[in-house]
C-alpha cells in the first residue's frame, strides 16, 4: 500500500505544504495544482504513479495548507517559490503536471530551467490564446479596466456554488464526482484574506498570457515530452488549446476525456495509464 507522507517546507520565509509518495532515487515527479483547489487534487493519482515515481505535490502559495506571502501574490512570486521549493525538496531533474494555475507556474519553470524539465503533462494546462473560452470574459474586461466594480464582479467565481459548478459541468454522471474536492476548496476560501489573493491573482492572470508566446518559444526551441490530458468538456480551457501543443512540439501526444476541468475526479485510472504509458 502507497504511503504518503504530508510534511512543510520553509522556502524563503514561506511555509509551503506539500504530499510526498514513492522512493527516494526513483524518477521524479511534481504535481502542481490549479484554482481553487490544492494538492488535494491528487489524492487519488499519487497511489496510482508512486509505485514507479518519487512523487511531490505542494499547495502553491495562498492555496490550501500553504501560507501566504506578505505582499501583492503574483504568478511570477507563485512561480520563484515553487522554484526554490524544488531546490529545498532535492527535485533537480523532474517531469512536471501541470493543471490551471499550475501550468503558468510550471511553465515559467521550464522557461527558466529547461534543462530540469525530463517531460510535461498538461492536464486543462493552457497556453495558446485559442484554449481561452468566454468564460474568461468578466476576468478579461478587469485586466483592461481594474475597476472596484470589475473586481467585485469577478467575486461570484469564488463563491461556493461556482466551486461545485467547477467540479461537475460537462461531467455526464455528476454522481462520480466527490463532494470531497470541492467542500475542501470552499473550506480553504474561508481562510482570512483568501478571496482579495485570489481576486488579485484574476488580474495578474493576464500576465500569463502575455508569456504565451514565451513559452511557445520554448516548446519550439527545446521540444519536450510532452502529453495533454484534457476534459473536453472545460468550461473555461478548450479543446483548441490542447491540440495547439501540436503546433510547437513536434511529438506532442494529446488525449481527450469526456468530462469537465477537474478531470482526475472521474478519469484517474484512465490519466493514471496515459502518464504511465507515457513516462516509461
Amino acid at each position: 500500500m502507497t504511503k504518503i507522507v504530508y510534511r512543510t517546507a520553509d522556502v524563503d520565509g514561506t511555509d509551503v505544504f506539500y504530499r510526498e509518495a514513492g522512493r527516494a532515487g526513483a524518477p521524479k515527479l511534481l504535481l502542481l495544482h490549479g484554482f481553487p483547489s490544492s494538492s488535494h487534487m491528487f489524492r487519488d493519482l499519487i497511489p496510482l504513479l508512486a509505485d514507479r515515481y518519487h512523487i511531490v505535490a505542494p499547495d502553491l502559495p495562498g492555496f490550501g495548507k500553504s501560507a501566504t506571502p506578505d505582499g501583492k501574490l503574483t504568478f511570477d512570486r507563485i512561480a520563484a517559490i515553487i522554484d526554490c521549493f524544488t531546490e529545498v525538496v532535492g527535485f533537480d531533474r523532474y517531469a512536471v503536471y501541470v493543471f490551471d494555475y499550475g501550468a503558468p507556474t510550471g511553465f515559467r519553470l521550464a522557461v527558466k530551467h529547461p534543462d530540469r524539465i525530463t517531460a510535461i503533462i498538461s492536464q486543462n494546462g493552457n497556453a495558446y490564446e485559442e484554449g481561452l473560452s468566454e468564460g474568461w470574459n468578466p476576468i478579461q474586461a478587469y485586466w483592461k479596466d481594474p475597476s472596484q466594480a470589475n473586481r467585485d464582479a469577478l467575486r461570484g467565481f469564488l463563491a461556493p456554488e461556482t466551486t461545485i459548478w467547477q467540479y461537475t459541468h460537462g461531467v455526464p454522471d455528476v454522481s462520480a464526482v466527490s463532494p470531497d474536492g470541492y467542500s475542501l476548496d470552499n473550506f480553504y476560501m474561508t481562510r482570512p484574506g483568501a478571496h482579495e489573493v485570489q481576486l488579485d491573482l484574476f488580474g495578474d492572470y493576464k500576465s500569463n498570457v502575455a508569456l504565451y508566446p514565451v513559452f511557445q518559444t520554448y516548446f519550439r526551441t527545446h521540444q519536450p515530452k510532452f502529453l495533454a490530458v484534457w476534459g473536453r468538456n472545460d468550461p473555461f480551457f478548450l479543446p483548441p488549446g490542447a491540440e495547439a501543443f501540436k503546433r510547437d512540439i513536434l511529438n506532442a501526444e494529446v488525449r481527450f476525456f469526456d468530462t469537465g476541468h477537474f478531470a482526475l475526479e472521474t478519469h484517474v485510472d484512465e490519466i493514471a495509464q496515459a502518464i504511465r504509458d507515457f513516462l516509461k
